[in-house]
């Protein structure tokens, strides 16, 4: 089965998450980042992966606007979403709501929490205090879940 996998990074964290996603996957997989390509072909895959990473208090914009564009053909296929975020527990799940429509939350067949980063040399200084005041963080922390990873691979291989 034929597998797209969209994401889209800001710092670069999701994109490390997706190639340890690939290694998990068994077959032909396609991977779309949608900064560079804002409406990939579905029609060729038989399953569809979305992800991102909240930045700011939410996802990404490319993120939301793929999955409100192509609802009814995600709908149709087998679907997996994953978030990277900092948080774990309530504040994470409730991150994960707020990224993704209900419907496609509730037809996915796999969810995943993948982790986070923080990456203060890949920040502007905007980006740095509030990361300081909110996350109240300030040194470079990375969390990759890689049992998170490889188990939402398994679900969608599955």
């Amino acid at each position: 089965m034929p597998t797209l996998i969209v994401f889209r990074t800001t710092h670069g964290f999701t994109e490390k998450a997706v190639q340890l996603l690939m290694t998990g996957m068994k077959d032909d997989t396609t991977v779309v980042n949608l900064l560079g390509d804002q409406n990939p072909d579905l029609s060729e895959f038989d399953r569809v992966i979305i992800g991102g990473s909240i930045h700011m208090g939410g996802i990404q914009k490319e993120i939301r606007h793929f999955c409100s564009v192509n609802l009814q053909a995600l709908l149709q296929k087998k679907v997996g979403l994953f978030l990277c975020c900092m948080f774990e527990g309530d504040i994470e799940r409730k991150q994960f709501e707020d990224a993704f429509p209900s419907e496609l939350r509730a037809h996915a067949v796999a969810t995943g929490f993948f982790g986070g980063e923080i990456s203060f040399e890949k920040m502007n200084v905007m980006e740095k205090l509030i990361v300081k005041k909110v996350a109240k963080i300030d040194r470079n922390v990375t969390r990759l879940k890689t049992a998170s990873i490889l188990d939402f691979a398994k679900q969608m291989a599955g």
